[in-house]
């Protein structure tokens, strides 16, 4: 087997017993990049060279039996929204061309300084996050490494290409309306997003606050199991962080799901849900009963009012984040210094956002502006709690709620770039979990008949990330297509 073909917790006792070192892992995650990323586009920038030089210093302390830390060097691939100090960090978008934070965020303090895995470099996004193909960056797009021709999925389209085509072994997203488990259904591989408060955003640059979440995205689950043990806790730094016990995910994954009483929403596969999406999804479930667990069915009565809902929240809190970036306090002001103050600063946006930012902000901007704040806002903040309502329902008949993650696999480069309504409608299965705030997590779950991975969505009660891990893994496990590498072809 080639290392790329390894997963991560199979690498570091490869290299705990001193089979490979760091240094050959790190060349060999290179060299994959270089043969793949004229291809797909998955990095914005690289940190080569600082990468290779800290992979011999963790052989020299292995050799000298030192402890590394427990990632023992996996190369990691960062989302271009997560700061690391002195590193551009951009969030695609050329109103932050040029900046290098001045610290890291809590997630790379935990994963890098503490542990010990390798930054590698920062991956493509949709400009501070805002879509669902990674289409709106800066760089340009990436390409499903399945079919060059299709979308990743987005906005943490590119840590999921460099995780489906072996380019990265871990990978860290952000979660705000699906952006996690989106790209990690599109390109078949594991993403999770944990209950919001589980881990700091501290270093996280802010779309909307209420909703954004980091998460990871892996080839299995155990590797997510593991970074989640990692990266959670309470952090002072972050007020919303919530102070709880962080379990050992990884001890809990081999416990039989017998006894587990698995939920399977009707309005998951309603209208919009492809066919052989929702076939390959039932198949699973149908896996899932096999191993024992009971499926029942039951009701998220409000599910057609969450895109809606989550859209008007989204963009009012984007309107209020994106404010600060005007040239003056943060960003690229315009060359241009003609007329007032808000000439510049009007300018300067229009020419440094691009086109979905600017038109999350005009809407967001209205839905907050005077008289239409308790017509859309408060009301879009009433109806959310009625989607959480739903789900705490719907948690008191079961363990766990199963679903498709996304109503269809990959679609083309360019099919949806000009209709923002059925993108955001790509986000009906997603969203939801988001407004709840509580866990979920996806793999894949099979294939259609454009050999186009599929993903199957597991979402648990809130600080549930145990349970989650527990079914997933054992579906993955029974499904066994897990290991599978992206072609990388048309």
């Amino acid at each position: 087997m080639k290392l790329l073909e390894y997963m991560g917790y199979e690498l570091i006792e490869k290299i705990k017993n001193k089979d490979i070192s760091v240094q050959e892992l790190l060349e060999s995650c290179f060299v994959r990049i270089e043969e793949t990323e004229g291809s797909l586009h998955s990095f914005v920038n690289f940190s080569k060279e600082k990468a290779l030089d800290k992979a011999k210093l963790l052989d020299k302390d292995l050799k000298n039996g030192k402890k590394i830390g427990g990632l023992y060097g996996l190369p990691l691939a960062n989302k271009d929204l997560i700061c690391v100090k002195d590193f551009p960090t951009t969030c695609c978008s050329k109103i932050l061309k040029g900046y290098r934070p001045p610290y890291n965020a809590f997630v790379i303090e935990r994963l890098i300084e503490d542990q010990g895995a390798i930054h590698i470099g920062n991956t493509n996004m949709d400009e501070f996050a805002m879509g669902t193909s990674t289409e709106n960056s800066c760089y340009g797009p990436t390409y499903n490494p399945w079919d060059i021709t299709r979308v990743p999925g987005g906005s943490s389209g590119g840590s999921a290409a460099s995780i489906a085509s072996g380019q990265a072994i871990l990978a860290l997203g952000s979660d705000t309306g699906g952006s996690i488990r989106c790209p990690a259904s599109f390109c078949g591989k594991v993403g999770l997003k944990p209950t919001y408060g589980r881990v700091s955003r501290y270093g996280l640059v802010a779309f909307a606050n209420s909703l954004d979440q980091i998460g990871t995205i892996t080839k299995c689950v155990y590797d997510s199991a593991l970074m989640l043990e990692i990266i959670s806790g309470k952090d002072p730094l972050d007020s919303t962080s919530v102070d709880k016990k962080v379990e050992k995910y990884t001890k809990g994954l081999d416990k039989p799901i017998n006894k587990k009483v698995i939920g399977v929403p009707k309005e998951f596969f309603g209208e919009g849900v492809n066919k052989e999406v929702e076939n390959v999804v039932k198949k699973a479930i149908t896996k899932l009963e096999g191993l024992g667990a009971k499926i029942i069915s039951v009701s998220i009565p409000h599910l057609e009012y969450t895109v809606a809902t989550y859209y008007l929240i989204c963009m009012s809190e984007a309107s209020s984040n994106l404010a600060r970036y005007d040239g003056l306090r943060y960003g690229i002001m315009s060359k241009n210094l003609s007329g007032d103050v808000y000439d510049v600063f009007s300018r300067t946006r229009d020419e440094n956002f691009g086109p979905e930012v600017r038109r999350r902000i005009f809407l967001g901007t209205y839905t907050l502006s005077a008289g239409y704040y308790d017509m859309f806002y408060i009301k879009a903040l009433k109806v959310r709690t009625l989607i959480k309502n739903d789900f705490i329902e719907a948690f008191k008949n079961c363990d766990a709620i199963v679903s498709p993650t996304m109503p269809s696999t990959a679609f083309k480069i360019g099919e949806f770039i000009n209709d923002p309504l059925q993108m955001y409608l790509a986000d009906i299965l997603t969203c939801p979990v988001n407004l709840a705030g509580i866990p979920a997590i996806t793999i894949p779950c099979g294939f259609n008949s454009n050999n186009m991975p599929v993903g199957f969505q597991i979402i648990g009660d809130y600080f549930d990330e145990e349970g989650i891990l527990n079914i997933a893994y054992q579906l993955e496990q029974e499904l066994n297509i897990y290991r599978k590498i992206a072609p990388v072809t048309k």
